[in-house]
């Protein structure tokens, strides 16, 4: 199976799947009821690509199935099983490497029915939620208990299985972690639609191997995720948003191992460029505290009590001074704190028009500042604009690709920016994941590793129906 490139277009080779006939939608139908099959090819287009902007990665489905239940996945996944149908397992579609895309047609399986938060275990700050959940509808039902769910992939409109299943990271990855962090147990449908239970309750589980993360960031190709068991936290005391001003990107990333060596541990380091900042302000109708500087780190602060919290901010403001901060701004309102988080959460739909592709290699933290002069230099050979932000204390720099300049430059600099990224010690995806986008480039980190992922993919999927094309080719 391959995927070959040919400009801005994407030609699949064919495989040996048969074709859903009449008589296998009918069947499906009965399973989930005719409001959960769609076959309007209108209807269909929200199925066909996800958000990512720079090739035309659209693939219709030959249907859309919408179940209720586990047991609905898992009667559909066996019929898929026993035809050798491809099924193609849909959250939100907020994903940024044509990870959902149903390239081979067959049956994109949306969980968006599946939608209910099943318990809150208060007494072991669990929660247990179905795939389709959207993260905003976790947040607030977690608040509503004054409980906290720390990961803020960004989009809030991306659902949980969705989330787990690509390992969603965010702003909040530096304190809390990512997704993986948060996940006690799920509930898959395998490839063949058993079903099983991965993971319990318990903090501590050395019972074997940790299946639970094999599911986790495997982009839906092991398995549909259905349920999980997700930790949450009591909610902060206290929060404090501050914004640090800098003539140069070397001194704002210079900042970042002193904040973490002093055990500060803030929820987020951002590093923010202020050339992504006016298109994003003109967006949201809303202003960042300053326009001084070239350079500027957003840090946020949770803290048991506003005692705890001051004592923080004035280490923070230490450090970044004796780093060279010209000023350092504080937000200690919940209004400022959220229209800052508001911006620079929104900075990539405010340059989205303009983007021809947002990518988000991570490298060691300590080489950002080196990462991005070269990211530069590399603007400059091939007279594309390329702006940068991202999460300063993990590495995750977020390089936008902007439209203007000539096409057939794309692709070498593609190449060039992740090879780059991966001398200095880095990956090719932080958070985004590897879909159909960045499969030339998971090369680049070892054969070696992706025959492994092959050899697990052929044990659980030898009929290669699940998520078909997607990370790497069998």
């Amino acid at each position: 199976m391959k995927l070959k490139s040919t400009g801005k277009k994407w030609e699949v080779d064919e495989m040996s799947y048969n074709k859903l006939n009449e008589n296998l939608i009918d069947r499906i139908g009965e399973i989930v009821g005719e409001e959960g099959v769609i076959r309007d090819r209108d209807k269909m287009d929200d199925f066909s690509h996800d958000e990512y902007p720079l090739l035309d990665f659209k693939s219709f489905p030959d249907i859309v199935v919408q179940p209720r239940s586990t047991e609905e996945v898992s009667q559909i996944v066996k019929l898929a099983w026993e035809n050798s149908i491809p099924i193609t397992p849909r959250g939100s579609a907020t994903g940024l490497c044509g990870g959902c895309v149903p390239i081979y047609g067959g049956i994109a399986l949306s969980l968006e029915r599946m939608d209910n938060i099943l318990e809150i275990d208060e007494d072991n700050l669990l929660v247990t939620v179905e795939a389709g959940v959207k993260l905003m509808d976790l947040f607030k039902t977690v608040e509503d208990r004054e409980l906290f769910f720390p990961p803020h992939p960004g989009d809030e409109s991306a659902m949980v299985g969705g989330a787990i299943a690509t390992n969603a990271g965010g702003s909040r990855a530096v304190k809390y972690g990512v997704m993986r962090n948060f996940v006690r147990g799920i509930e898959v449908v395998l490839p063949n639609g058993d079903v099983e239970w991965l993971g319990t309750k318990n903090v501590k589980d050395t019972s074997g191997y940790s299946l639970v993360n094999l599911f986790i960031g495997s982009e839906g190709t092991l398995g549909v995720i259905t349920k999980a068991i997700l930790k949450i936290t009591p909610q902060p005391g206290a929060t404090m948003t501050l914004v640090a001003i800098y003539e140069n990107l070397e001194d704002a990333i210079g900042t970042v191992p002193e904040i973490i060596k002093k055990g500060l541990s803030p929820i987020s380091i951002e590093f923010i460029e202020k050339e992504v900042i006016p298109p994003t302000e003109a967006l949201l109708g809303k202003k960042w505290p300053t326009s001084e500087g070239e350079v500027h780190l957003m840090l946020i602060v949770d803290a048991r009590d506003e005692d705890e919290l001051m004592q923080i901010g004035e280490e923070l403001v230490d450090i970044c001074t004796a780093n060279n901060a010209t000023d350092v701004l504080v937000a200690d309102t919940k209004e400022k704190q959220e229209e800052i988080l508001d911006i620079r959460s929104n900075i990539y739909l405010a340059l989205k028009k303009d983007v021809v592709e947002i990518l988000d290699i991570t490298v060691p933290p300590s080489r950002i500042a080196d990462f991005v002069k070269r990211v530069r230099d590399l603007s400059e050979k091939y007279k594309i604009e390329l702006l940068t932000y991202g999460h300063a204390g993990d590495g995750n720099v977020h390089v936008h690709m902007m439209k203007g300049g000539e096409e057939s430059a794309y692709s070498p600099l593609r190449r060039e920016l992740h090879e780059m990224g991966i001398e200095m010690g880095g990956v090719v995806s932080g958070e985004h994941g590897i879909g159909l986008a960045k499969k030339e480039f998971l090369k680049m980190m070892g054969e070696g590793k992706i025959e492994l992922m092959r050899r697990i993919k052929r044990a659980l999927d030898e009929k290669n129906i699940m998520n078909p094309g997607k990370i790497f080719d069998l």
